[in-house]
């Protein structure tokens, strides 16, 4: 079955005054979450047939600003969205990617591995979670709800 065109995202940009610049590593996944997530997702608004969409992602205070534009750039909806009950989720996933980028330089494949399994387990929980504070209000499916979490963890990245 063909996606809908209209129920897509084709641009994503992030906010310059509230997003945090990381080391190379996630510089470098920030920006295949960017270029996956506009390559193929699942996005639209219920009861809206304005799209396509692009988002522009900020945080303001602690949360996160979800700034919904149709194809030509006028608004459709601002979600603002509480990131409180991603702050464990957001809190063990930046851990365990600090534990597989050391591991890189240094452990043994399935040592790496059993990280990995770790930090793809956390950003699989954190993806659902997205969806279920979503619901009703945007529709996302799974691999955009992942790639989008990516995003909003990239939002809290410091240098």
């Amino acid at each position: 079955m063909a996606q809908d065109p209209k129920k897509r995202l084709t641009a994503v940009t992030l906010d310059e005054t509230s997003i945090g610049r990381g080391g190379p590593e996630q510089e470098h996944e920030r920006a295949i979450a960017i270029y996956d997530l506009v390559e193929a997702n699942e996005f639209a608004i219920p009861n809206h047939d304005g799209g396509p969409y692009t988002i522009h992602l900020s945080l303001i205070t602690n949360k996160l600003a979800l700034d919904i534009r149709d194809h030509e750039g006028a608004p459709v909806i601002m979600h603002i969205l509480s990131l409180t009950p991603f702050r464990r989720v957001i809190k063990d996933y930046f851990l365990i990617c600090e534990s597989y980028y050391n591991a890189i330089r240094s452990a043994s494949p399935s040592q790496i591995e059993a990280i990995d399994m770790g930090r793809r387990g956390l950003h699989n929980e954190a993806a659902e979670l997205l969806i279920e504070r979503l619901d009703g209000k945007i529709s996302v499916d799974f691999d955009t709800a992942r790639r989008l979490f990516t995003l909003i963890s990239s939002l809290h990245w410091k240098g």
